[in-house]
Order: structure tokens, then C-alpha cells, then sequence
């Protein structure tokens, strides 16, 4: 293995997009490879920028790739230099919650065109329309870099475009978090540079090995201190690998979960710029485990389609019925429906700020199926990251849509017909369709309280 692991490196190092399947968007995909040496060299701009800053709290506004990775370097830095708030929601009762009056406003988007960030936006310039006080991250030439020149930010940063938003982590979209946070951003980067590489190559050999043979559950196990570590992970192995009928099915856990469909990865942390090490060998070893699935990466196909569909919930509002379950239900059906071999995705469109109580349903599932691999996230943020796993990867998903019985706060969009209310509930719906559309099995919960499911 160590030899085939040298080659497939100095393969991945040259950019050669011959190791992925004809048709691949990998040519316009690996600027990450050396990304962390553009940071490293730009880490004194950063710090000096950061330092004028003067708000306390930085709220970034993104989704997918371009939040998770700011979501880990917050948790980790207890004690750092600002507060980060990183809302990739669009429930209304969190949407509404966002206190602005000492925020520094962060807009992260690769495409400058995605719904979320977009509406979440027009929120915040309602609130405080001081251009003095935002800052965009996005690829040149955007539609955001371009508003943000017209409004007059006080900085646009234009990411290299040849990064995809899952494998950003190392550079402006997840640095410029990282230098308001406090952190070094020259030692971060060459922390993740000095990774050990064939190592990492050899991880990724070993996930596309285990999923052939049948342990695609890719169970990885985080220290508590570092909980958040596994919300990135998970959609990077997720979004990179579940399409044409296959895919490593992330499980992320604290805890030590075992079964036969399970290959277990320890994840060692101890401090936060151990966080640079792993973020790069997670990325070299997914890109490197696509290769051996046979499947490209670097593309996303169905979380276009769950774009696409929540689009067209919007333009034919009101929205359609979707039948639900009553909480106390919820176990028999999925002992009825689950087979050997699936997983449960829990699937909650509720207000942020139940992570624990998530965490404890998504144990007490796991408990009662024997073991199952099962998994947990708030909508719509997975819809960017483990949502592709769900449709395009293997039919082994049982999917439970959580969303709330009672509508939130009414929170209007500017500029749009329709509250945050009303998307958030489209974005469901509009997945609920696109699951069913390709056979998979579904039910919807509607609760006040997770507690309400027993």
C-alpha cells in the first residue's frame, strides 16, 4: 500500500484530473492543494485587517462549505479575541434572534447566487445598513463582490474560484473567521502543511476499500472538546463521495459506536491548531478515496436539484400538505422500515440551540435499532453538505424530517413575498419530494419539543 499511496500523492500534488472519471470537474477543483501557502504568505494583511475591526461579535452569513469550517474554529478558540455567530439557518426563530447592534457582518458565498446567504443578507442590511460594518467572501466577479463594491464594503476578499465550498476551509473562507477570532494564521496554515500526507493518502485508500467490502458507515470519533470537527467532516466525506449509488456514510460521535457495516477513525485533538493538521489530511484522504470509488469528488449533482425544488415550492405557494406522524409513533415506524445494512438521518428543521438534545435522540435511535448507524443535522443547513448522500448516494437512507408544529416568529425577507417561515418550510417540502422522487424512505415529524418523541 505504501508504494500505490507515493503514487496516487505525487499524482494528487500534480493535479492530475486523470484520476477521477472522465467528465470531472477536478481541473477547476484542487486549488486547495496550496491554498495554505497563499494564507501563510497573506496571514500579517489578515491580522492588521482583523485588528481595525472594531465590533465584538462577527455574524457570518453562509451556508454549506463556507460555514462549517468558521463554526469549528469558533468552538475551539474559548477565550479568543471576538465572538463568532454563524447563522446557516433560515428558521425564523434564530433568523429573528440575531442581534446586530455591536455585529460585524461576514457574507460568505463561492457563487454570490445562493438563496440562503442572499435572503440572510437582506435581513441583516435592514437591520443595519452600515457598509462600514460588513465584509464578503466570494469568488471574483460575483454577483456578491459586486454588491459589495456598490454598497462599499469595507472589504470584499475574491477567493481563488478553483477551491469548491467543502474544501475552503484553508483558505479566505475560513482564515478571515480565523484571524477575527485571534488565531495565528501563518502558523495555522503551515500547521496544516506539515500534515502527514502519505498518511492521509493512505486514510482515503482505506475508506473506498471499506465501502466496496461493505463498511461504508465511516464512523469518526471526535474528543466533546471538539464536537463541532465532526459537522465539517461529515460534509466533506459526505458531499464528496454519495452519488451514482455509493458513498462513505459519515457518522461523527464523541463516543466509540462499533457494528459491522462501521470503520471506525479516531480523530486526535488536543489543541485548536491541531484543527489545521486535520482539516488537510481529511481533504487529501477524501479526494484521494473518490479515486478508488471511481467517482468524482469535487461535483455536487443533487444539491442542485434541492435547489431547484425548493425554487419551485416558492412559485407555486401556498405550499402542498405533507403528511406527518405522531411523535410517539416515530420508533414503530422505523423498526418497521429499516433494513440490515441502512442508517437514519435525522433530519431536524428546528430553531439552532438543540444541539444536546439532538445528540440525545439521535443516541436513543441508535439504542433501540441495536446499534444502527444513525445520524443527525439541522435543516437546511445539511441540505448543502449530507443532502447529496441522501439522494445520489446508496438507498440505504431512512430519513425523518423534525420540523416544528408551531410556525416561528414571523420574520418577513425584504424583497421577497414570502417570510423565513414560509422558505424554511419550502426547503422541507421541497426535500421531502426530491427524496421520495428517488425512492427513498421518509416520514415527517411535527413537535413543539424533541422531548415529545419517545
Amino acid at each position: 500500500m505504501a508504494d500505490d499511496a507515493s503514487r496516487l500523492l505525487e499524482a494528487l500534488r500534480a493535479g492530475d484530473a486523470g484520476l477521477w472519471p472522465e467528465g470531472n470537474v477536478a481541473a477547476d477543483r484542487l486549488g486547495w492543494l496550496e491554498v495554505p501557502r497563499r494564507m501563510a504568505a497573506e496571514a500579517d494583511d489578515l491580522a492588521r485587517w482583523a485588528e481595525h475591526v472594531d465590533q465584538q461579535t462577527v455574524v457570518l452569513l453562509g451556508m454549506g462549505g463556507s460555514s462549517l469550517g468558521p463554526a469549528v474554529l469558533e468552538s475551539a478558540a474559548a477565550g479568543g479575541a471576538r465572538r463568532l455567530v454563524v447563522c446557516d439557518t433560515t428558521h425564523p426563530a434564530t433568523v429573528g434572534s440575531i442581534d446586530f447592534a455591536d455585529a460585524f457582518v461576514l457574507v460568505s458565498s463561492k457563487s454570490g447566487t445562493t438563496l440562503e446567504p442572499n435572503v440572510l443578507l437582506a435581513h441583516a442590511w435592514e437591520r443595519l445598513p452600515d457598509p462600514s460594518r460588513y465584509a464578503a467572501i466570494t469568488d471574483p466577479g460575483t454577483p456578491l463582490a459586486r454588491l459589495a463594491a456598490d454598497r462599499g464594503f469595507a472589504r470584499c476578499f475574491e477567493n481563488p474560484p478553483d477551491i469548491g465550498g467543502r474544501y475552503s476551509v484553508l483558505s479566505y473562507f475560513g482564515m478571515v473567521p480565523a484571524a477575527l477570532l485571534g488565531y495565528d494564521v501563518g502558523r495555522f496554515c503551515r500547521r496544516a502543511l506539515d500534515a502527514d500526507a502519505l498518511e492521509a493518502v493512505a486514510l482515503g485508500m482505506t475508506l473506498g476499500e471499506e465501502t466496496r467490502v461493505g463498511r461504508d458507515k465511516v464512523t469518526v470519533v471526535v474528543p466533546e472538546a471538539f464536537a463541532a470537527f465532526g459537522l465539517w467532516v461529515e460534509q466533506l466525506i459526505a458531499e464528496s463521495t454519495g452519488k451514482h449509488g455509493t458513498g462513505c456514510v459519515p457518522v461523527p460521535t464523541t463516543v466509540p459506536e462499533d457494528g459491522g457495516d462501521r470503520h471506525v477513525v479516531p480523530v486526535h485533538l488536543t489543541h485548536p491548531e491541531d484543527l489545521a493538521e486535520q482539516f488537510y489530511r481529511w481533504e487529501l484522504a477524501v479526494a484521494v478515496c473518490g479515486h478508488v470509488l471511481g467517482i468524482d469528488p469535487f461535483d455536487e449533482p443533487n444539491v442542485a436539484e434541492s435547489k431547484k425544488n425548493t425554487n419551485d415550492m416558492l412559485a407555486s405557494l401556498p405550499l402542498p400538505a405533507v403528511d406527518t406522524i405522531a411523535p410517539d409513533a416515530l420508533f414503530a415506524w422505523l423498526e418497521s422500515t429499516v433494513r440490515q445494512g441502512d442508517y437514519v438521518s435525522l433530519q431536524a428543521y428546528l430553531p439552532f440551540g438543540q444541539d444536546a438534545r439532538l445528540e440525545a435522540l439521535r443516541r436513543a435511535v441508535r439504542d433501540r435499532l441495536g446499534g444502527m448507524a444513525v445520524t443527525a443535522g439541522y435543516g437546511p443547513r445539511f441540505l448543502h453538505s449530507t443532502g447529496q448522500l441522501h439522494k445520489g448516494g446508496p438507498d440505504t437512507v431512512v430519513a425523518v424530517q423534525i420540523v416544528s408544529r408551531t410556525p416561528g416568529p414571523e420574520v418577513p425577507i425584504p424583497g421577497k413575498d414570502y417570510d423565513f417561515g414560509t422558505l424554511i418550510a419550502a426547503q422541507a417540502a421541497g426535500d421531502h419530494r426530491s427524496l421520495l422522487s428517488h425512492g427513498r424512505r421518509v416520514t415527517r415529524v411535527a413537535v413543539d419539543e424533541l422531548a415529545e418523541i419517545s
